[in-house]
């Protein structure tokens, strides 16, 4: 089993910067693409941001130029640094993470989620 735990959300006025982080946890497995996806209220969940393990991107157009997605492979973590925050990125924000797993010599795969953490941008 994998586990993912977000952390850094938070309440940020307009135009500010946060980075939430999630760092996988478990055993005998390794992790292909990492992610970064967001829930509004009353919206459907949206891909924020993508990375695989090569380290190409990919951004929602809402997102370019103003949020960045890395990842540190030996830590098993994925960063999503936010920049010039507006109030439309209000949300829960999800990470999510495409895992091989290890079972017995076999190896499946698997997608893991995060449990969110809240994004405010408010003034």
């Amino acid at each position: 089993q994998v586990q993912l735990v977000e952390s850094g959300g938070g309440l940020v006025q307009p135009g500010g910067s946060l980075r939430v982080s999630c760092t996988a946890s478990g055993s005998d497995f390794s992790i292909n693409a990492m992610g970064w996806h967001r829930q509004a209220p009353g919206k459907q969940r949206e891909l924020v941001a993508g990375i695989t393990s090569l380290g190409t991107t990919n951004y929602a157009d809402s997102v370019k130029g103003r949020f960045t997605i890395s990842r540190d492979n030996g830590k098993n973590t994925v960063y999503l640094q936010m920049n010039s925050l507006k109030p439309e990125d209000t949300a829960v924000y999800y990470c999510n993470a495409d895992v091989i797993l290890n079972v017995g010599g076999r190896f499946r795969g698997s997608a893991y989620w995060g449990q969110g953490t809240q994004v405010i941008v408010s003034s």
